[in-house]
């Protein structure tokens, strides 16, 4: 997401600038004033911060309707960024109905100018998917263990779509968290030390989209019912130790995770379940899908889990928590 530049002596503060700024210092309301005079005036970063302000819901109440008609103005003229913004929440309808054909259009216009967009088009088009963005087709499936319920499918994304995914998150990593059964909310953990960040609605892009679409496949549920995509980085010594990936009285609780293994040619970084005794060796690309819950909705404590400490080089991993019941990717993620 495009920051507005720092203002050099003698130049005119831009409206968004100042707009943040006022926030820096605690005055909200005059930020907004600015920002709206600013959209009044046809300033594009004015109009496109607004935007983020009703997709973020922080400084404003989150008005995702709003959010998109401003994206659309931020389009009309000229900002790169909205379009992208834009194409992501026509695809999973936030402020909206989804509408993958529309986004897919939008993405195709994008591209004739924008060599990001023109790249998520060339990965999109290398896809077996239908009109909708799901999977046309799914490897088959490998029965890694039946107690917990472990399955595999092999070279489940492609080398091009692990490397998007690894880009899309580079730069948003931060230290993991897990979620604190006491509170519901993130928090930081010694049990997890890897770096990560999830892929929420707004930076969804077309390929994310589709990947999450097969990940729904692959796991028989609907791509409404996986939390946002998250990225996790584990270098020398960091692990995830021992533990459930369910939620302590949930009430949506998570009945399944996706594991996407993004590259492989490191030391350590193994899966290992102790329940049936099952390690498995990262390869690029394969997914591995595991229940978290017995056939009468009890948490499975065979589905406990690891991954193991990396010892050399750096370890990439997609992970997708299914839940039972669609849920809000903006009040989550």
């Amino acid at each position: 997401m495009r920051a507005p530049s720092d203002t050099k002596p003698g130049m005119t503060q831009s409206a968004a600038s100042k707009a943040l700024h006022l926030v820096s210092i605690g005055q909200a309301p005059e930020a907004l004033v600015v920002l709206n005079t600013g959209v009044e005036r046809g300033d594009v970063d004015a109009v496109m911060q607004l935007a983020v302000w009703y997709l973020a819901g922080d400084i404003v109440s989150r008005d995702l309707a709003k959010a998109r008609t401003l994206l659309a103005r931020a389009v009309s003229i000229g900002h790169v960024d909205a379009a992208l913004m834009e194409i992501a929440l026509t695809a999973n309808g936030s402020g909206g109905k989804a509408d993958w054909p529309a986004a897919l259009a939008l993405l195709r216009t994008a591209a004739r100018n924008d060599p990001i967009a023109l790249e998520q088009l060339a990965l999109l088009e290398a896809m077996a998917i239908d009109v909708a963005g799901a999977p046309i087709a799914l490897p088959a499936q490998e029965i890694l263990s039946a107690s917990p319920d472990v399955i595999r499918f092999p070279k489940f994304f492609t080398p091009a779509e692990c490397a998007h995914l690894a880009s899309v998150a580079a730069t948003m990593l931060e230290p993991a968290r897990v979620i604190d059964p006491r509170t519901g909310r993130w928090i930081a953990h010694p049990i997890r030390t890897s770096d990560g960040t999830a892929i929420g609605p707004a930076r969804e892009n077309l390929v994310v989209r589709a990947l999450n679409q097969r990940i729904a496949a692959a796991s028989g549920t609907k791509i409404a019912q996986g939390e946002p995509l998250t990225i996790l980085r584990y270098r020398p010594g960091q692990q995830y130790r021992l533990h459930l990936d369910t939620i302590q009285d949930a009430a949506n609780q998570r009945i399944a995770t996706v594991l996407i293994y993004l590259n492989e040619g490191y030391g350590g970084g193994e899966t290992h379940f102790p329940a049936s005794n099952l390690t498995i060796t990262p390869r690029g690309g394969d997914a591995i899908v595991f229940r978290t819950l017995t056939r009468d909705g009890a948490i499975d404590q065979s589905s406990r889990h690891a991954g193991l400490p990396v010892v050399q080089g750096a370890k990439w991993l997609a992970t997708r928590w299914i839940r039972a019941e669609p849920i809000d990717p903006w009040t989550i993620s």
